[in-house]
């Protein structure tokens, strides 16, 4: 049996999380349809996943000091 390491910690989190996606592929020029987006290039799903850990490691730094 697999073990999905996918689920959210804060499932309250989701639509805000879906619309930080959708905010960050918008700005690195990934266009995302609503619902399946399983055709988009490992490539560009590297970059709105990159980019938004970048952003959320920003936030938790700026959030320490």
């Amino acid at each position: 049996m697999a073990n999905n390491s996918n689920k959210k910690l804060v499932p309250e989190a989701m639509d805000a999380l879906d619309k930080f996606k959708y905010e960050v592929a918008s700005e690195v020029g990934v266009t995302l349809k609503d619902g399946y987006n399983g055709d988009i290039s490992a490539k560009d799903a590297g970059k709105i996943g990159g980019q938004m850990v970048k952003k959320m490691i920003e936030q938790a730094e700026r959030n320490m000091k």
